[in-house]
């Protein structure tokens, strides 16, 4: 299949793909016409890579999941450094969310400290 069509099977860009076939996490044949055609695996493993991504993970950090990727990605054991990186970036979400919640909470204690629900200054009718 050609770029636009995996692109549009996987939800993906074509651009996207271009980068993960750069990172070395999909391949491609050139055709004739020089187009770059997908193996119809290249769909699963797109959806991994994708599904990697948007659990925390870099392009990077996917590489080290490479093994996993064509096949049912939460059935197949990650290597040993693919679960180092895994808790790795869980570690950082962590931090983050702790981060914005204790923002979020600053935030939300100086508006019940000053202001009334309605938006008015407390204490003032």
């Amino acid at each position: 299949m050609r770029i636009g069509e995996l692109a549009r099977r996987t939800g993906t860009s074509a651009r996207s793909l271009r980068h993960y076939e750069q990172a070395g996490l999909i391949a491609s044949d050139r055709a004739a016409n020089g187009y770059r055609v997908y193996e119809e695996g290249a769909v699963v493993r797109v959806a991994n890579i994708r599904y990697l991504l948007d659990a925390g993970l870099t392009l990077d950090d996917v590489a080290a999941f490479r093994s996993c990727l064509d096949g049912d990605l939460p059935s197949v054991r990650p290597s040993a450094r693919g679960l180092e990186i895994a808790r790795e970036r869980l570690a950082v979400l962590d931090a983050r969310i702790a981060a914005q919640t204790a923002a979020r909470n600053r935030l939300a204690a100086a508006l019940a400290a000053r202001y009334d629900g309605d938006g008015s200054p407390a204490g003032m009718p």
